[in-house]
C-alpha cells in the first residue's frame, strides 16, 4: 500500500486580510494562521505514516520578508525528514524562481522540480513515478502540461501541475490546459494546485484540486485542508479530504423578518452565531454578518449601524471565539417606496428627490475631492477588488447608490408610519 498527501496553495506567511485593521482582533493568532495550518499537515503526514508529501505550487506568499520563512519551512522538513517522509514541489506563481530570490539549503527528504523542463523523478522503492514542472515567472501562459512525457509502464504515475485549467473564476489563466489533455498522458493521479476551492475535476484518472490549506479572506469560507490518496495494487483506493485550517471564514445570513424588537435583532444575530460556531469544531471563526430580507426595524437598523456594529462584535465575542469581519445592512422596508411616493405630503417630495439622486464616480469624486486623491495615492491591491468603496465598477456604484438612498430615506420618515 502507498499514501500520500497532496496540498497546494500554502502560501506561508501571507496575512489574513480583514481582519488586523480592528483593534480587538487576535492579531497573533491572525499572523501565524497559515504556519499553524501547515503545522497541522505535517502531523497528519507523520499520523498516517504517508510515503511522501507532494506540494502543487505556491508554497510561499512571494518573496520573503527575511529568512524566517525559509527557515520555519526547512525546520517543517527537517521533521519530515527524520520520519522518512519525502516531499516534491513544484513551484507557482507566487513562488515562481523569479520571485523568490532567497534560498536556503533544505533536507535531501525535498526534492523541487524543475522550471526549465518537465521533469521524472522515479521511486523505485515503491514503484511510483512523478512528472512536473514548476514556474520561472510569475505569468506562465504556456501550455506546460503539453511537454509533460507519456506514463511510464509499470509504475503508479502522478502528473504535478499549478494551473488554471481551462479557467476558473477569481484564479489567473495560468499554465491552461485541458482535462482532455491531462487524460492522454496515461497518468494514475495528477495533482494539481492555483485555485483555492477544493475539486475533484475527475476519477478516471483523479484529478484533484486539494484547495489551499487556511482561508486567507471572507472570499476563502468554508473547510480547508489537504487531500490524502491511498493507493493499493496500483489503484487509487481512497481519496480524503482532511481538515488542517485553524481560522474558519464564513458568511452568516441572518433574516431579520420576525424582528419586532431591536432584541429581537440582537438574537437572532446571536442564534445565528453560535449555530455557525457549532460547525468549526473549536476553530477561531471570522464571520461577514448579513442582515437580510424585509423587516419590521429596518429604519432603526440603518440608522443605527455604526452603534449595532459595535453590539454585534460585542454578542460575538461574548459567543465564543468569533471575530466580526464586516456587517452588511440589507434590510428593506415592509411598506413599498411606491406607496409611501404616492401621498401627495412633503415628505413624499423629498423622497421622490433622494430616489432620483443620481451618484456615479465622476459625481462622488467631485462632491468628495479626498477621495480622488486617496485612490491616486493608494497601490491598486487596495482598492481593486470587488470590496473597495473606491472600486468605480457600475456594481458597486449602484450599491452605493443604494446604500446612500436608504439612509436618508430612514432617517426622513424614521419619526413618521412605521416602515
Amino acid at each position: 500500500m502507498i499514501k500520500f498527501i497532496h496540498t497546494a496553495d500554502i502560501h506561508l506567511d501571507s496575512p489574513l486580510k480583514g481582519l488586523e485593521a480592528y483593534e480587538d482582533a487576535p492579531v497573533e493568532e491572525i499572523r501565524s494562521a497559515a504556519r499553524r495550518a501547515f503545522d497541522n499537515m505535517i502531523d497528519l503526514a507523520i499520523e498516517e505514516r504517508v510515503d511522501f508529501v507532494l506540494i502543487a505550487g505556491d508554497l510561499y506568499d512571494g518573496d520573503w520578508k527575511d529568512y524566517n520563512t525559509g527557515l520555519f519551512f526547512a525546520g517543517r522538513m527537517g521533521r519530515l525528514s527524520r520520519e522518512r517522509i519525502r516531499v516534491f514541489i513544484v513551484s507557482g506563481n507566487h513562488d515562481a524562481a523569479s520571485q523568490i530570490t532567497r534560498a536556503m539549503p533544505l533536507p535531501e527528504n525535498v526534492t523541487l522540480l524543475s522550471t526549465k523542463e518537465p521533469q521524472s523523478v522515479k521511486l523505485d522503492d515503491i514503484g511510483v513515478v512523478i512528472h512536473g514542472q514548476g514556474y520561472s515567472v510569475r505569468a506562465v501562459t504556456d501550455n506546460l502540461a503539453s511537454r509533460y512525457p507519456q506514463y511510464v509502464p509499470g509504475y503508479f504515475n502522478i502528473g504535478m501541475l499549478h494551473t488554471s485549467l481551462t479557467g476558473r473564476q477569481g484564479h489567473e489563466d495560468y499554465a491552461p490546459c485541458s482535462t482532455d489533455e491531462l487524460k492522454s498522458k496515461g497518468y494514475d493521479y495528477w495533482a494539481l494546485g492555483h485555485v483555492h476551492r477544493r475539486e475533484i475535476v475527475d476519477k478516471d484518472p483523479w484529478i484533484v484540486f486539494p484547495g489551499n490549506i487556511q482561508g486567507r479572506h471572507i472570499r476563502e469560507t468554508g473547510v480547508k485542508g489537504a487531500t490524502i490518496v491511498t493507493v493499493e495494487d496500483g489503484t487509487v483506493t481512497e481519496v480524503a479530504e482532511k481538515e488542517l485550517d485553524v481560522v474558519r471564514w464564513a458568511v452568516c445570513e441572518v433574516d431579520m423578518s420576525k424582528c419586532e424588537t431591536m432584541d429581537g435583532v440582537n438574537d437572532a444575530v446571536r442564534l445565528k452565531l453560535e449555530q455557525e460556531l457549532d460547525r468549526t469544531e473549536g476553530k477561531t471563526l471570522a464571520v461577514r454578518l448579513i442582515l437580510t430580507n424585509k423587516c419590521p426595524v429596518h429604519a432603526q437598523l440603518i440608522n443605527r449601524a455604526a452603534y449595532l456594529t459595535g453590539e454585534f462584535r460585542g454578542i460575538a465575542a461574548g459567543t465564543g471565539d468569533i471575530w466580526i469581519e464586516k456587517i452588511k445592512f440589507q434590510t428593506s422596508r415592509q411598506k413599498s417606496l411606491e406607496k409611501i411616493l404616492g401621498r401627495d405630503t412633503p415628505l413624499a417630495g423629498l423622497l421622490q428627490s433622494i430616489q432620483h439622486l443620481k451618484l456615479d464616480e465622476e459625481t462622488i469624486f467631485d462632491l468628495v475631492p479626498e477621495l480622488s486623491a486617496l485612490k491616486k495615492k493608494l497601490p491598486p491591491e487596495i482598492y481593486n477588488n470587488n470590496e473597495s468603496f473606491l472600486d468605480p465598477s457600475p456594481d458597486n456604484i449602484d450599491m452605493l447608490r443604494n446604500e446612500v438612498q436608504e439612509i436618508l430615506i430612514a432617517r426622513l420618515i424614521q419619526h413618521g408610519d412605521d416602515i
